[in-house]
């Protein structure tokens, strides 16, 4: 049994179509506050630097996911689910003037899906590069 850490649904994903369609290949950051909150970000692949300690999470609609490793170790225990809801967008995301904006909702794993990721092993710490 495979365990995702970060998922969407399908307001997400026909979101990250349209933008997809709009910018080509994409890949997320999950935000850890400060000027846009802690929304998922959006941004054309390759054009957000990614820190010596991001952690990839995964992907959502083959764009790869990626959180900060401090904010990784407070959330561990939980599976992020990235949905899509009207409104405004962080003002650095890609969806900001499609009038929808991206959201992580969250639950916490079961003891079996603990027992996966164990399993699994940790996750990998991305070079700064893209």
């Amino acid at each position: 049994m495979t365990t995702l850490r970060v998922s969407a649904t399908p307001a997400a994903m026909a979101l990250i179509a349209k933008l997809k369609a709009l910018h080509g290949e994409l890949m997320f950051h999950q935000s850890g506050g400060c000027c846009d909150g802690s929304s998922p970000m959006c941004y054309p692949l390759g054009e957000f630097k990614l820190g010596q300690t991001d952690v990839r999470l995964g992907e959502i609609e083959a764009c790869p996911f990626y959180i900060g490793s401090a904010q990784f170790e407070l959330w561990q225990h939980t599976h992020l689910i990235i949905d899509a809801v009207p409104g405004r967008g962080g003002g650095f995301s890609l969806e900001a003037p499609e009038g929808m904006r991206f959201l992580t909702r969250s639950r916490l794993y079961t003891q079996e899906e603990i027992v996966a990721l164990e399993v699994q092993g940790p996750l990998g710490i991305e070079p700064s590069a893209t």
